[in-house]
């Protein structure tokens, strides 16, 4: 990732809604959001797990300040009818954006965790450098949420029931799934006050991404 800024969303579809929601991200939303200014890139990951469709976007922003920035408001306040159908279906929404606080490793790896985390660890970077130099894993992100840009009221937010918060973001990405359950076991004895309350970590696996250098509108 190059910017400083971050916007993490979580949600759940409807199984008889997946194959619309799919379409719609892939093929509208994604590109309509890294068009628009501040936007650089934007990964989805889909959780292992048979028993929901759950799904986590990454979007890499220049800076926190697009979160709240005419351009991406006016999106927000002007939304596609694929999105106004869309919207509405989503459950379990979790969204929050931020600052990068540290990053570390080089690249991106197709298996993840996205730990969303009340309090952020003493030392940010350290434990960053210290967990992306375990076995398999490729990269550490851990940002900070800004909830007054994250929580500016638009006519997407009115269209969602819910919308969850959170205080941090923890990103671990890995090589294969083996080598970040590892990880996550060593990262707990390095940080337990960290991972003491998350309980067994969900699981994602790399589905899409669009850059907004290769992004074009049909």
């Amino acid at each position: 990732m190059r910017g400083a800024g971050f916007l993490a969303i979580w949600s759940d579809i409807a199984s008889n809604n997946l194959t619309d929601y799919r379409h719609w991200l892939t093929r509208e939303h994604t590109t309509e959001r890294v068009t628009t200014k501040g936007f650089l890139a934007s990964r989805v990951f889909r959780a292992v797990r048979a028993d929901t469709d759950r799904f986590f976007i990454l979007y890499e922003l220049e800076a926190p300040e697009v979160l709240d920035g005419p351009a991406y408001l006016a999106r927000l306040n002007a939304p596609t009818p694929w999105s106004q159908r869309i919207m509405p279906q989503l459950g379990n929404f979790v969204r929050g954006g931020g600052v990068m606080t540290a990053r570390a490793g080089r690249g991106e790896g197709a298996t993840i965790v996205a730990l969303r985390i009340e309090q952020l660890p003493e030392q940010p970077q350290r434990l960053a450098d210290a967990i992306v130099a375990l076995d398999g894993i490729a990269a550490v992100q851990i940002g900070t949420t800004d909830h007054a840009r994250t929580s500016v009221p638009t006519v997407e937010k009115g269209m969602r029931q819910d919308e969850g918060l959170f205080a941090g973001l923890l990103i671990i990405e890995a090589l294969d799934e083996v080598s970040l359950r590892s990880a996550l076991r060593q990262a707990a004895e390095m940080a337990p006050g960290l991972f003491g309350g998350i309980g067994e970590p969900e699981i994602y696996q790399g589905m899409f991404a669009l850059d907004a250098r290769i992004a074009s509108v049909a």
